[in-house]
């Protein structure tokens, strides 16, 4: 499985931005069960969850996020997008892509659950 992030780069606070993700290979071994997800390391701190989507098209966003980001794929072309707005200096982190297979009606937001990850695109947010 590869993970191919892109979209990164710097964009002034106030404005948005669009992250992509391309997918490829053989995620889940039931071929269809399976999440992606946005995870994010600002600099000097952990990665945290952003966002998560399933298959069945269950979505799954940290709360303290909701509202500014929204998760969407585009499955002709085996990509996955995360659209951040009102970008503030605090979103300012390595984003990465994520997946795994799904175990429940809906992805979870733990990072155990993820086995494969992409190498991150970097997004600075300036002030």
């Amino acid at each position: 499985v590869r993970l191919v992030e892109s979209g990164g780069g710097s964009v002034p606070a106030g404005g948005s931005v669009t992250l992509s993700c391309v997918v490829s290979g053989y995620i889940s071994s039931t071929s269809s069960d399976y999440c992606l997800a946005w995870f994010r390391q600002p600099p000097g701190k952990l990665r945290r969850a952003v966002a998560a989507m399933g298959d069945n098209g269950s979505i799954r966003y940290t709360v303290s996020l909701k509202g500014r980001i929204s998760i969407s794929r585009d499955n002709a072309n085996h990509t996955l997008y995360l659209a951040i707005q009102n970008l503030i200096p605090e979103d300012t982190a390595v984003y990465y892509c994520a997946a795994g297979s799904r175990r429940a009606d809906d992805c979870d937001l733990v990072q155990s659950s993820y086995r494969y990850w992409g190498q991150g695109t970097q997004v600075t947010v300036s002030s």
